[in-house]
C-alpha cells in the first residue's frame, strides 16, 4: 500500500510540474526541460524569471506562449554539444510567441515556421534574429545591437514578415554590418530606427521590402535610417532583380553615405532591379542620393524629396531609368548635381521636379514617356 502510495504521489506531482505555468531558471529550473514534458498539440502559457543558461528548442509545437517576466533572459552555454544553431531555435511550429527576454549569444532562428509573433525582445550577441522558409513572423519592439553580428535581421528564402516599432543599432559605429537584409523574401516594415550600420537595409536575390503601414495605431509609422556616427555606405542597396516600395509609411534617410561619392549614398539601385518610392525623404547624404544603375528604374513622386547630398541628387546609369510623378512635385534640390543621367539613360517627367537648378542630363523628358508618335 505504501508503495503504491509512492508511485501515486510521484504521478501527481509529475503531473503538477508539467502543469505549472512557471519556470524558474535562477531556482535551477530548465525551459528546455519543461517543454519536452508538454503536449505540443495542446496551447499552453509558461511565465520564465531568471537566466535561464540553455539551447531553447522550440519543435513542432502549436500554441505555445512564452513569457518573460522582468529581467528574464536566455543565455548561450559555454558549450554546443548538440550542434543548436540558435539560443532560441523555432523550427516546425505554428501559432508561437516569445516576448520579454534578453537574448545573449547566438541570437534567434525562426525556420519552417508560420504564425510567429516575437515581441519585446533583445539580442546583443553573435546572432540577431534569422528567419528562411516561413510565414506570417512579427518582430514588434525588437532592439538589435550588431556589434558582434554581419546582420541585424535576416530574412531568407520563402518568408513573410513584418517588422515594428524596432530598433537596429550599432553603438560602435565600427566595423562593416547589415541591419536588415532580406535575400528571396518579403518584409513589411514600420515605426523603426537603424542607426549606425554601414549598409542599413540590403535587398537581394528577388526579395521585396515595403515601408507598409500596418498597424496605424502606432505612435510613430517611419522608417528613419541614420548615421550620426558616419560610417555609413549606403541607406538602401536594391540589388539582383530586387524591388522596394517606400509608399505607405515614410522612408526618412539621413547623412547616408561617404563624401568620396561613388554608389555609396542614401538609396542605391542596381543589376535590374526597381524602387517606388513615392514616400522617400532623403536629406544631407554625403554620397549620392538616390543612384539607379544597371538595368534598374527608380519611381519618384507624391511629395518625395532629395536635397543637400554632397555628390548627385538623382543619378541614373548604365541603361537605367527613372521616372518622376506629380501631384504633388518632388523636391530635389541643393546636391552637388541636382539632375545626372549618362547618355544610355533616361529620366522622365522633369515637369514634375522642382528645385532642380544643376542638371546634366541629355535625356531629359518634361513627361512620363520620351516624345510619342
Amino acid at each position: 500500500m505504501t508503495r503504491w502510495l509512492i508511485l501515486i504521489t510521484l504521478v501527481f506531482s509529475a503531473i503538477l510540474a508539467v502543469a505549472d505555468p512557471t519556470v524558474d531558471c535562477n531556482a535551477g529550473q530548465s525551459l528546455n526541460r519543461r517543454l519536452a514534458k508538454m503536449d505540443k498539440n495542446k496551447p499552453a502559457t509558461i511565465t520564465v524569471k531568471g537566466t535561464c543558461t540553455e539551447y531553447v528548442v522550440i519543435d513542432g509545437f502549436t500554441g505555445l506562449t512564452l513569457n518573460g517576466a522582468p529581467g528574464a533572459a536566455l543565455q548561450q552555454p559555454s558549450t554546443n554539444p548538440e550542434n543548436i544553431p540558435a539560443v532560441l531555435w523555432i523550427h516546425a511550429s505554428q501559432s508561437v510567441t516569445v516576448s520579454g527576454f534578453a537574448i545573449h549569444g547566438e541570437g534567434v532562428l525562426v525556420k519552417n515556421s508560420v504564425d510567429i509573433y516575437l515581441s519585446n525582445l533583445t539580442t546583443d550577441g553573435s546572432g540577431g534574429f534569422s528567419i528562411a522558409d516561413a510565414g506570417l513572423v512579427t518582430l514588434s519592439q525588437v532592439t538589435v545591437d550588431v556589434t558582434s553580428v554581419w546582420t541585424g535581421i535576416g530574412v531568407y528564402m520563402n518568408t513573410d514578415v513584418g517588422i515594428e516599432n524596432s530598433l537596429i543599432v550599432n553603438p560602435t559605429g565600427s566595423g562593416w554590418h547589415a541591419g536588415l537584409w532580406v535575400s528571396g523574401g518579403n518584409v513589411h516594415i514600420q515605426g523603426t530606427t537603424i542607426r549606425d550600420v554601414q549598409t542599413s537595409i540590403f535587398v537581394g536575390q528577388g526579395g521585396e521590402v515595403d515601408t507598409f503601414v500596418f498597424d496605424p495605431s502606432a505612435v510613430s509609422t517611419d522608417v528613419v535610417i541614420e548615421n550620426p556616427a558616419g560610417t555609413n555606405n549606403n541607406g538602401v542597396c536594391v540589388t539582383d532583380g530586387a524591388s522596394f516600395n517606400a509608399t505607405y509609411a515614410k522612408l526618412r534617410i539621413t547623412n547616408a553615405g561617404q563624401s568620396w561619392g561613388g554608389n555609396t549614398g542614401a538609396v542605391l539601385v542596381d543589376y535590374g532591379s526597381t524602387v517606388d518610392a513615392t514616400s522617400l525623404i532623403v536629406s544631407g547624404s554625403k554620397g549620392q542620393g538616390v543612384m539607379v544603375a544597371d538595368n534598374s528604374h527608380v519611381n519618384l513622386g507624391g511629395g518625395a524629396s532629395i536635397t543637400g547630398s554632397g555628390h548627385g541628387g538623382l543619378v541614373v546609369a548604365n541603361l537605367s531609368t527613372a521616372t518622376v510623378n506629380g501631384n504633388p512635385a518632388t523636391v530635389i534640390s541643393g546636391n552637388g548635381t541636382d539632375l545626372f543621367c549618362d547618355s544610355k539613360s533616361d529620366i522622365l517627367g522633369s515637369s514634375n521636379i522642382s528645385g532642380a537648378t544643376v542638371v546634366n542630363c541629355n535625356n531629359l523628358f518634361p513627361w512620363s514617356y520620351e516624345n510619342l508618335p
